[in-house]
C-alpha cells in the first residue's frame, strides 16, 4: 500500500514535519510505502474559471503546469494526507489553488476506495474549522475519511503541547490503517444517494455526448447502476434510490 501526503506550506517546518511525524507512525502499523509531496515544490498556475475542465474535459483546461502529475500520485496511492498550515483562518493559498485544480473531480468522482485524512498546523485558534473544511472536501471527491487532527505550534512550542501533538498524530495514524487495510466501498447514506441519483438524472436528461459529465457518466455505466460503485443496498434503499429518480425527472419536467 502506498500513502501519498500533500504538504501546503511554502517552507518545511512544522506542517511538513506534522506530515512527517503522521507518515512515520503509519510505517509503524505495517507494510505502507509513504510519499511526501511538497506543493511549493511544483507549478500550480491559478484557476481561471474558463469552465472547460467542467464541460468539456480537464484535458481542454488552458493552463500549463503540474496537475496532472499530482492527481497521477493520488491515483497511485490508497490513502491521501492533506496539510495545511492555518493562514487567515483557512488553508494556505497553496492547498486552495491545489483544491482548486482539481475542481472537475466533484463533477467526476475517481477516488472512492482510498482513504483521506488532513493534518492542520496553527499557531492559536480556527484550525478546526478548517479540519471540517478538509473532510468535507475528501468526502465530496468520495474518499473514505478519517477525521484529520489540529495541532497547536505557537512558538516556542511547550514540551507538554508536543507531547499532545504527537499523540493525536499517533492515534491518528492508527485509526487512518485501520480504515486503510480495510480498503472497503461503504454503503452511501440516504443523502449520499440521493446526490448521486439526482445528478445522474440530471446529466442523463440535460446534457448529450458533447459534454464530458455526460460521457464519463456513460461510460462507467452510472446511467443503470445502483451507485458509482457496485454495493450491496437494502431493499428501502433500492426504493429510495427509485424514489430520487423520479422526483429528479419530475422537477426537471416541471421546469421545462
Amino acid at each position: 500500500m502506498k500513502v501519498t501526503a500533500f504538504v501546503g506550506s511554502a517552507r518545511k517546518k512544522h506542517t511538513y514535519n506534522a506530515a512527517e511525524k503522521f507518515l512515520e507512525n503509519l510505517r509503524k502499523h505495517g507494510n505502507v510505502e509513504t510519499e511526501i509531496v511538497a506543493l511549493s515544490d511544483y507549478h500550480l498556475e491559478t484557476c481561471r474559471g474558463c469552465m472547460l475542465c467542467l464541460n468539456k474535459g480537464e484535458e481542454f483546461c488552458p493552463l500549463k503546469d503540474d496537475r496532472d502529475k499530482l492527481i497521477a500520485k493520488i491515483l497511485e496511492s490508497d490513502g491521501m494526507v492533506m496539510a495545511s498550515p492555518n493562514y487567515s483562518f483557512q488553508v494556505s493559498g497553496l492547498m486552495k489553488v491545489f483544491l482548486d485544480r482539481l475542481g472537475f473531480v466533484f463533477h467526476r468522482p475517481r477516488f472512492y476506495g482510498k482513504t483521506f485524512t488532513s493534518i492542520v498546523v496553527q499557531g492559536i485558534y480556527g484550525g478546526k474549522k478548517i479540519s471540517k473544511y478538509l473532510s468535507f472536501i475528501g468526502g465530496a471527491m468520495w474518499f473514505n475519511v478519517v477525521k484529520g487532527s489540529c495541532l497547536n505550534t505557537c512558538e516556542p512550542i511547550p514540551e507538554k503541547v508536543q507531547e499532545k501533538n504527537n499523540m493525536l498524530l499517533d492515534r491518528q495514524s492508527r485509526k487512518f490503517y485501520t480504515v486503510l487495510v480495510r480498503k472497503e466501498l461503504p454503503v452511501p447514506s440516504f443523502f449520499e444517494l440521493m446526490m448521486f441519483r439526482t445528478a445522474r438524472t440530471n446529466i442523463k436528461n440535460q446534457l448529450d455526448e458533447s459534454w464530458r459529465d455526460y460521457v464519463y457518466y456513460r461510460d462507467k455505466g452510472w446511467f443503470e447502476s445502483d451507485f458509482y460503485y457496485t454495493v450491496r443496498l437494502s431493499l428501502l434503499k433500492k426504493l429510495a434510490g427509485r424514489f430520487f429518480d423520479w422526483t429528479a425527472a419530475r422537477r426537471l419536467r416541471s421546469n421545462k
